[in-house]
């Protein structure tokens, strides 16, 4: 156990430390391949009581160097858009731990409750968003509806989810590949605050957006 945990602190402070002196897309790519390593030094400490150590964190650095994300130019031009274009409406624009750009969508200017179909304030945001996209063809789309605890599970699972599917479905009207999103419906299931006061219940009802530009696939 504590051959594994010195070789996880280790490679994980080797990694993060190069970041100094790296590039946005390497530093992307670099914390991945830490991560892995580290989950890899562990896997195979465990294995082989410690001496698979150092061949798990060789083999997890290359897994988490190609799964991770990179935040690059193009991803903080588009945060940087987002940011102007949504200043003052209540929309969060941040880029995640995990080097997505998430943008986190209150109710008050995306849906109408128990609606659908998307607002006129909505829409401008939208036009600026799939100008990003289309400007990074590189990147994918993940979109999340939550609805607040009213009602039962049978109206707002399918609610949640159809909100989400009318944020993917403008946003291929504005040219970007429908290839790209992945959409999902959470109900009421993943509720930010306590569904308890009115105030509460609007900030659970929400859309998040994220974007994600997968670090590239090394050649062999």
């Amino acid at each position: 156990m504590r051959n594994k945990l010195i070789v996880s602190s280790f490679l994980m402070a080797f990694v993060l430390g190069g970041c100094a002196n790296m590039t946005e897309t390497q530093k992307g790519t670099a914390k991945g391949a830490g991560i892995g390593a580290a989950a890899g030094a562990v896997v195979g400490a465990i294995a082989n009581g410690g001496k698979g150590a150092a061949i798990g964190a060789a083999v997890g650095a290359a897994a988490g160097g190609v799964a991770g994300n990179v935040w690059t130019k193009r991803q903080e031009e588009q945060k940087r858009q987002m940011e102007e274009a949504t200043a003052g409406t209540g929309v969060a624009v941040t880029q995640t731990a995990d080097n997505r750009l998430k943008l986190d969508i209150p109710s008050d200017i995306s849906f109408a409750v128990g609606r659908a179909d998307i607002s006129p304030n909505f829409r401008e945001i939208l036009n600026t968003f799939a100008t990003g996209l289309v400007n990074n063809p590189k990147s994918n789309v993940t979109i999340i509806g939550h609805t607040d605890s009213t009602g039962t599970d049978a109206i707002n699972n399918p609610l949640s989810l159809n909100r989400a599917a009318s944020v993917r479905d403008y946003l291929t009207t504005r040219g970007v590949a429908s290839n790209r999103f992945v959409i999902d419906g959470r109900g009421s299931h993943e509720p930010l605050v306590a569904n308890d006061t009115v105030a509460n219940k609007a900030k659970n009802r929400r859309v998040e957006i994220f974007v994600a530009e997968p670090a590239p696939t090394a050649n062999p």
